[in-house]
């Protein structure tokens, strides 16, 4: 019996799933080991202690995701230019030597994305493959899409074919100015639940403001004044930084957006991308292993010798 050990290492997370023939997800695992976090890049033996079980398991692929295939990284996968469909991550697989476990591995790092926008390239790791998974998952090929997180992706999908994205860093901004900025005197130490009329009015802000150096301002006033209890305060300016996302201008004209991250982000953007107008179809990180499930069934069989 043959499987897939499916791995999406970021910066910050080590996550994995062992998947089988038929693509049913048999058990996942997550823990800190992000790529930051690994010292003298001990990467192999990183992977060995939290999925070398495994990985010994007859048969058994490793396909990897994320930060693992940047510069800094396990080993470096070029970027893919877009406009690129799945078959040109398979033909750009980068394979890995792995040498500390005593037995050969097959393992691969799928690269990249990578487009511009007026000169400017932009990037992305580890989004492709939540892309190409909610493809399989919902039978589409052809949307607009958002991966919500520290640095928001937008990506739309024609025919199958990623052919361009944009990178908002919504979520770094977010914590810059929550902790960082003369806001965070404003705000209480921990973020409540959703204040939901708080976040919709942040929102509706935003999208009808000058810019987000112009509306994050009056977190502070609305606190000086008393116009908004502190405890709806992260809610607002959440909504403030999520507002000025849907700015962009690919959105124009679109009735429906892919939303693929964590149930939190997933509800927020929902909430606000429904404020203007745009219904939302919710993917969870299920995607990412649907999209190395779908990558791994068309790279060709790589032969190892123990």
């Amino acid at each position: 019996m043959s499987r897939l050990l499916a791995i999406d290492w970021g910066s910050s997370k080590l996550r994995g799933a062992l998947i089988d023939d038929s693509g049913a997800v048999v058990d996942e695992r997550s823990c800190e080991r992000g790529m930051l976090r690994i010292a003298d890049r001990a990467f192999e033996a990183a992977l060995e202690a939290e999925f070398g079980d495994w990985l010994g398991l007859a048969g058994t692929r490793c396909l990897m995701a994320g930060m693992v295939g940047s510069r800094q990284g396990w080993v470096e996968a070029p970027y893919v230019p877009c406009p690129a469909g799945i078959d040109d991550f398979v033909r750009q697989l980068r394979p890995v030597e792995s040498s500390g476990s005593g037995t050969a591995r097959d393992i691969a790092i799928v690269p990249g994305a990578t487009c511009e926008h007026d000169g400017v390239p932009d990037v992305m790791r580890g989004e492709e493959i939540k892309l190409i998974g909610a493809m399989e998952l919902l039978g589409i090929d052809s949307a607009t899409m958002l991966s919500p997180g520290t640095h928001s992706k937008w990506a739309t999908v024609e025919n199958g074919r990623l052919v361009g994205f944009s990178t908002m860093m919504s979520g770094e901004f977010y914590a810059l100015l929550r902790r960082h900025s003369i806001l965070s005197r404003s705000l209480p130490a921990d973020d409540a639940t959703l204040d939901g009329p708080a976040f919709d009015d942040g929102v509706r802000r935003a999208m009808a403001g000058s810019s987000l150096l112009q509306t994050a301002f009056s977190v502070r006033c609305l606190d000086l004044f008393g116009r908004l209890p502190r405890a709806a305060l992260p809610s607002y300016l959440s909504g403030l930084v999520i507002g000025e996302a849907l700015r962009w201008p690919g959105l124009e004209g679109v009735r429906s957006v892919v939303v693929i991250g964590s149930p939190l982000l997933n509800e927020r953007f929902a909430r606000a991308l429904s404020l203007r107008g745009i219904g939302t179809r919710i993917l969870g990180e299920e995607a990412a292993w649907r999209g190395l499930w779908a990558i791994d069934r068309r790279r060709p069989a790589r032969v190892v010798e123990a």
